[in-house]
């Protein structure tokens, strides 16, 4: 069985990386793929804690995880697909929502 502690680590890890993708990317696809490695991050949380406590309240959280990451996936996809239909480049920094 593996620790608690090393799934920890790891979750730490994806969310570190996850985390600095948004704050340093600057395409849309890839602040999007950062935001999902985050939440991937979470939902390894909650199941590794469920498996340490023994219940299954973490796997009912990690599927409700799932599917807000389902649905973000869904409405975010969409939006970059507009942005760039719009705007001809997914570069946030070209991007401002207030002038069009």
């Amino acid at each position: 069985m593996i620790p608690f502690s090393s799934v920890l680590i790891v979750s730490a890890v994806l969310f570190a990386m996850g985390l600095v993708g948004v704050l340093t990317r600057r395409s849309a696809l890839v602040i999007f793929m950062s935001v999902e490695l985050m939440l991937n991050a979470a939902t390894l949380v909650f199941v590794g804690a469920s498996r340490a406590l023994g219940t299954m309240d973490g796997q009912l959280f990690a599927f409700f995880v799932m599917t807000v990451a389902a649905a973000e996936a869904a409405v975010g996809l969409a939006i970059v697909i507009a942005l760039f239909r719009r705007r001809r480049t997914t570069d946030m920094d070209h991007v401002s929502l207030l002038k069009w």
